[in-house]
């Protein structure tokens, strides 16, 4: 397995994704495992290096990484940027890719010129060429796969992602310091994300709900423009920053919280975070934006809102405050359909058919 980066080394839905399929996968005792990433690695896997550094640096540095490949083997890649070249004609090794998201569309999105966007989309295609299999995590990435890339459609695999259900385990609700009702976003700070409509949301909330509070978990190169907006809407006594935290202090701010909500408003593959976030018991309002809404299907319908609606967005937190939002025991239930010994046989049963 190839990644980006460890989890422990710089949090994000890819990251986190990765780590704990490599965690889950390690337990099975019946796989010959290896995985590199940048970062401080998890147990049993390895590093190419720190998360800093060059692109050119990192590139290479991954590309001629060979250390973790067996003849035969298979090579699960999960980042297009990072890891050795396609395999299947040195090494006699089978290519799997997992397609959390089309790179060159976000980094258009994040405001990228047309020509570095086209440069990522010909890495992708390059990347992405001769692997027998495309995990994906969502019917919605599966069709951006075949519209966008051209993937036939029986190359594609849809495996959901799992949930660390024992890190994640189901919390007491305590009450905030200040007194007041919780609403939290672990996202990062992205305008992709979607929490400038959430804050647009939130003056009509707080006038529904004068005690409510939002806070905003993460960090990212929107930061300085979402504190801007909440300042001049006169928000700074119902919207908090906290940066990014760790996991312990995560699940302390779960033991706060009423709910969460998570407002992307373009190229969402599932929202490994509204998982975590039922799997404490606390619902998760999501927009209806490419397979975010997997997350919460079968669990309350009413918990899904049109992406880049902030009206819309307003309404159903307000609801949510109102107490219109399943038990702790519903959510907890609903998550516990996604676990990572689930993911971890059907991706078994894919590395199991290629090396047959």
């Amino acid at each position: 397995m190839t990644g980006s980066e460890w989890f422990s080394s710089l949090p994000g839905g890819l990251n986190r994704y990765f780590t704990d399929l490599f965690a889950a996968l390690r337990t099975r005792g019946d796989i010959e495992l290896s995985a590199a990433a940048f970062g401080v690695p998890s147990d049993g896997g390895s590093s190419w290096g720190g998360t800093g550094g060059s692109t050119r640096s990192r590139v290479l540095a991954a590309f001629n990484d060979r250390s973790g490949l067996q003849q035969p083997g298979i090579l699960d890649r999960h980042f297009c940027l990072y890891g050795p070249a396609a395999v299947g004609w040195r090494t006699r090794s089978r290519l799997v890719v997992h397609f959390h998201g089309p790179w060159a569309a976000e980094s258009r999105f994040a405001g990228a010129g047309p020509l570095r966007a086209r440069a990522k989309y010909v890495v992708e295609r390059l990347r992405y060429a001769g692997a027998e299999r495309v995990i994906v995590l969502s019917d919605r990435f599966r069709e951006v796969l075949v519209e966008d890339y051209r993937i036939p459609t029986d190359r594609i695999e849809v495996i959901p992602p799992g949930v660390d259900l024992d890190r994640f385990g189901v919390l007491p609700r305590l009450d905030a310091p200040t007194g007041r009702r919780t609403v939290l976003c672990v996202r990062r700070l992205e305008h992709r994300m979607g929490i400038h409509r959430l804050i647009e949301s939130w003056p009509t909330v707080v006038s529904a709900h004068p005690d409510a509070c939002l806070m905003i978990v993460g960090t990212g190169t929107a930061e300085k423009d979402l504190r801007a907006q909440v300042a001049a809407a006169g928000l700074d006594d119902s919207v908090h920053f906290t940066g990014r935290v760790d996991d312990l202090t995560l699940t302390q701010l779960y033991t706060l919280a009423d709910f969460t909500v998570v407002p992307s408003v373009a190229l969402e593959g599932f929202g490994l975070i509204a998982l975590e976030s039922l799997a404490t018991g606390r619902p998760a309002v999501v927009t209806d934006c490419g397979g975010l809404p997997d997350a919460v299907r079968g669990l309350d319908s009413s918990l899904i809102v049109p992406a880049d609606n902030a009206e819309a967005l307003a309404a159903r937190l307000v609801s949510a405050l109102d107490g219109a939002l399943p038990d702790p025991a519903q959510c907890r239930q609903h998550a516990e359909s996604f676990s990572w010994a689930a993911a971890a046989q059907r991706h078994h049963a894919v590395y199991a058919e290629l090396s047959a």
